[in-house]
């Protein structure tokens, strides 16, 4: 993809279409605060982790396991695996995140979640050529996070959920509201549900772990990739 931009309309348009998902991942960093403070880490530790790790489903992994003293190696494996699908959803903004000098490249990589992805690719898909879209997407869903997930700590002591409680279903619900603008049509079917049949077996043949994130996730790429080569 040739002549990549970056301009003022398309950041203010990525800030705009941000704004539902803002809302959508309150719950999400809400309940991530509120389980960060119940294992005990401090407000500091709760912000520092929230604005650098900046990935709420290998938090939520890395603090189901948390004990005292804490399980620094099993934390960062299991943030490793969970996090490893963005190894795979990187290279998709190659053609926009090329167009940048280094650093903010690597700062836009920073704020790389699931939501701004799926946006950014559609719009490459219709032909977009602007990466300021991307950015514009990242930051407002970058600071929704840490308010959220600080709302979240503060409020913890305030709040005695139990465990099957709605507001942690907030987490799964932004998660599936991501393939709305993905589907592209039946094409897409196979690849998804082999994925998702992968990832089910795998969490039962091996409970406890995130392994079927990764498994499901390779399942439905090569899914892909191999339906892709064979329309070539």
């Amino acid at each position: 993809m040739t002549n990549i931009v970056f301009t003022g309309a398309a950041l203010r348009r990525g800030m705009w279409q941000a704004m539902p998902l803002v809302a959508g991942l309150s719950p999400f960093g809400f309940v991530t605060g509120l389980i960060t403070q119940r294992h005990g880490l401090t407000l500091g530790d709760c912000m520092l982790m929230n604005g650098l790790v900046y990935a709420g489903a290998s938090q939520l992994v890395a603090l189901a396991n948390w004990t005292h003293p804490a399980p620094v190696l099993a934390a960062a494996f299991a943030a490793l695996v969970v996090n490893m699908r963005f190894a795979l959803m990187g290279p998709v903004l190659a053609p926009w995140l090329a167009g940048l000098r280094p650093v903010a490249r690597y700062a836009s990589l920073a704020l790389l979640v699931d939501h701004a992805w799926a946006l950014s690719v559609t719009d490459m898909r219709k032909g977009g050529r602007d990466v300021a879209l991307f950015v514009g997407l990242s930051l407002p869903l970058w600071f929704g996070w840490m308010i959220a997930s600080t709302m979240g700590f503060l409020c913890a002591s305030a709040l005695n959920l139990p465990p099957h409680h709605p507001l942690f279903f907030g987490a799964l619900a932004a998660f599936i509201a991501l393939l709305v603008p993905l589907w592209r049509g039946l094409g897409d079917a196979l690849p998804w549900a082999v994925a998702g049949v992968t990832a089910v077996l795998l969490a039962q043949v091996l409970p406890h772990t995130s392994w079927y994130i990764v498994g499901g996730a390779l399942a439905g790429c090569v899914t892909g990739a191999v339906m892709e080569t064979r329309h070539v």
